[in-house]
């Protein structure tokens, strides 16, 4: 009697491991994750307070406040609009409502490792596009799609590089892909790069037939906890993610705090300040103290450890862990000799500079 298995494709997924701090009652500095070191708005606490009186009562369905809010402050169409249980979810229902077994969905090298998962879980074939030195090769995308290829994902800015290409590049993966390929843009980042040759791709979206856009409110919002991620696209794209998506997925505390946050734009310039002074000058003290640092439009840096043979990515990590400092290693992007660090508060993003110089001298 055969036993009870999952698909093959299910068996290649690596479970996603944290860094979890010891529970010895330090006060740790968790620069692992990319948290807003903000925290939320104080009109989305007031929210989350409020919403604690009514969670006897099931969330709306329909999403529609929380959809509105989203609509107003970004100025697109409320009916084009689906939330979900963060943005993770909605590459995980996209992935099963347009691929499956036979299928071929387009990844980039770097890409966010939460693309493969849903690939695999959906029973599809993830075929991974090389980048160059860190950045998305468009060129590279095209060449790897074919007439079984459904979905391309591309994570702009990207996580854990930190890199972005522009609009101009995007418009281009779109045009050379085929007409029956879904573009999914996972701009997660998108609130802390204001350059002007980058999109979100919410004009993108507008005049194609093809593209989805996905947003989250675990970043520039401060709303990692509560899990809300949004997704902006094509009527016949949102009503098959609303045809597969749970019930009742985005819980009310969620979207009554979302929709509060949104009407905080000065808890978001706050937060887009302090990263434009300290993302430059953690990259400076870290490339001062033997890092070599990428570009980074994002709230954080991946960094790279010099190549000594008495000295490892571990050392490092275990070394600033003794200093009650976590960062993530990458090991799992095939980047063995890298770490992704999160620009924190002053003070924390100092104690990192120091802990690191101790070790790499």
């Amino acid at each position: 009697m055969d036993l009870l298995s999952p698909r093959p494709s299910v068996g290649q997924i690596e479970p996603y491991r944290p860094v979890r701090p010891p529970r010895d009652g330090r006060r740790w500095i968790d620069l692992s994750l990319t948290h807003n070191p903000l925290g939320p708005s104080p009109l989305a606490l007031d929210a989350y307070c409020e919403a604690a009186t009514r969670i006897h009562c099931y969330p709306d369905w329909d999403q529609e406040p929380l959809r509105h809010a989203i609509a107003r402050r970004h100025a697109i169409d409320a009916d084009h609009i689906v939330c979900t249980a963060g943005s993770e979810e909605l590459i995980h229902l996209v992935a099963q409502a347009f691929a499956g077994p036979g299928d071929e969905v387009l990844c980039h090298e770097r890409g966010y490792r939460g693309f493969l998962k849903a690939v695999r879980a959906a029973g599809a074939n993830a075929v991974v596009a090389a980048e160059r030195d860190m950045v998305v090769d468009v060129e590279a995308l095209i060449d790897r799609a074919s007439e079984r290829t459904k979905i391309c994902f591309l994570a702009n800015p990207n996580n854990p590089t930190g890199t972005y290409i522009p609009a101009e590049a995007v418009q281009r993966l779109r045009a050379g892909l085929p007409s029956h390929t879904l573009l999914v843009l996972d701009s997660a980042y998108a609130d802390y790069c204001r350059l002007p040759d980058y999109s979100d791709g919410t004009e993108i979206v507008e005049n194609s037939d093809n593209v989805l856009l996905i947003r989250t409110f675990s970043k520039m919002h401060g709303l990692a906890g509560l899990r809300v991620g949004w997704g902006y696209g094509l009527a016949t794209v949102i009503e098959a993610v609303n045809a597969i998506r749970g019930t009742f997925n985005v819980s009310l505390p969620a979207q009554l705090t979302a929709a509060a946050a949104l009407s905080d734009a000065e808890h978001e310039e706050a937060t887009f300040a302090h990263n434009a002074q300290w993302l430059p000058w953690l990259s400076r003290e870290l490339e001062r103290v033997g890092l070599r640092v990428y570009p980074s439009v994002c709230n954080f840096v991946l960094a790279r450890v010099p190549t000594d043979p008495s000295l490892g990515t571990q050392a490092v990590v275990d070394h600033l862990a003794r200093r009650g400092i976590l960062v993530k290693a990458v090991t799992e992007y095939g980047l063995s000799d890298c770490l992704r660090i999160t620009v924190g508060r002053e003070e924390e993003n100092k104690a990192l500079v120091v802990a690191l110089a101790e070790i790499l001298g």
